[in-house]
């Protein structure tokens, strides 16, 4: 598995920017958005919005892919 983040653009607010994630937190990013309907730059929007300036984008997002996992886990 390779460890290096990759880098890909998303739209929040109407402006590009990128976001550096490890390959497996795009792939779960992206199943959890196509899960719920969403497309990635709406649940990137959703995010953002909520994360605070206390942390970076990438670092919100994977916490919330972690969160939904460990929440999917619990229920069973």
């Amino acid at each position: 598995m390779n460890a290096r983040p990759v880098k890909h653009s998303v739209t929040l607010k109407g402006h590009r920017t990128s976001v550096s994630l490890e390959a497996p937190f795009w792939e779960a990013f992206r199943e959890i958005a196509a899960s719920e309907g969403k497309g990635i730059n709406e649940l990137a929007a959703e995010i953002d919005a909520a994360r605070g300036v206390s942390s970076g984008l990438a670092s919100a997002i994977r916490l919330f892919v972690l969160d939904h996992f460990r929440r999917r886990a619990e229920t069973g």
